[in-house]
């Protein structure tokens, strides 16, 4: 019996064997990985770097690039929503119980070069992306960060004499300058959380 319902959506009248479709998922899927792990790499490199070169990194086409992504800046978004939500999971699996001056340290060996990486493609955001996004895109890595001060006020091993939101922004700092420093050569990156911690934890200290 003929079935109006194959041909309906289909723009020449030829229905599309269901086993095709599948494949067509997974072939779309394998390709927005490619691209967005392409992206992740260039931009590292060149935050200004175009959509020509990250497609050619990636090994497809400019309109396969578009296809999934219509504008530069919808990559760029995606790319940092994906580093920050890869270090925020990190986050996540550390124990922050106990001290806060050990928690603190582990928080740090645990997300400094997650951390550091997702900041560096916050660079290419600052290019595409308004100021208020690139904003909220650290909200959920400074959060966890925050509470952990806070708590250290509350149990008297942290300063209160400044916010604890100054406090949360010098730790930030103190990881993307690790960054840079790794970056340059000027610091192994196995030194890298000892160094950040015990800067941090010098500021956090409460004044004699």
């Amino acid at each position: 019996m003929f079935d109006k319902r194959r041909f309906r959506d289909h723009p020449r009248g030829i229905p599309r064997p269901e086993s095709l479709r599948p494949r067509k998922r997974a072939d779309a899927e394998r390709n927005i990985e490619a691209i967005l792990d392409a992206a992740r790499i260039v931009l590292s490199r060149d935050p200004d770097a175009g959509v020509g070169e990250i497609a050619k990194a990636a090994g497809v086409g400019r309109v396969t690039l578009y296809g999934h992504f219509p504008t530069r800046a919808d990559l760029v978004t995606a790319v940092v929503q994906r580093a920050l939500a890869e270090a925020e999971q990190a986050v996540d699996r550390i124990d922050l119980a106990g001290d806060p001056r050990d928690a603190l340290h582990r928080l740090i060996a645990g997300s400094w070069s997650l951390t550091a990486d997702a900041g560096t493609l916050l660079a290419a955001a600052d290019r595409a992306l308004p100021a208020e996004d690139v904003r909220a895109a650290h909200d959920g890595l400074l959060a966890r960060a925050t509470a952990l001060i806070e708590r250290g006020r509350a149990e008297g091993v942290f300063r209160i004499d400044l916010p604890s939101s100054w406090l949360a922004a010098v730790l930030h700092s103190l990881v993307h300058c690790a960054a840079t420093e790794v970056a340059a050569g000027r610091l192994a990156a196995d030194d890298a959380a000892d160094h950040i911690a015990a800067t941090a934890l010098s500021s956090f200290t409460p004044p004699a």
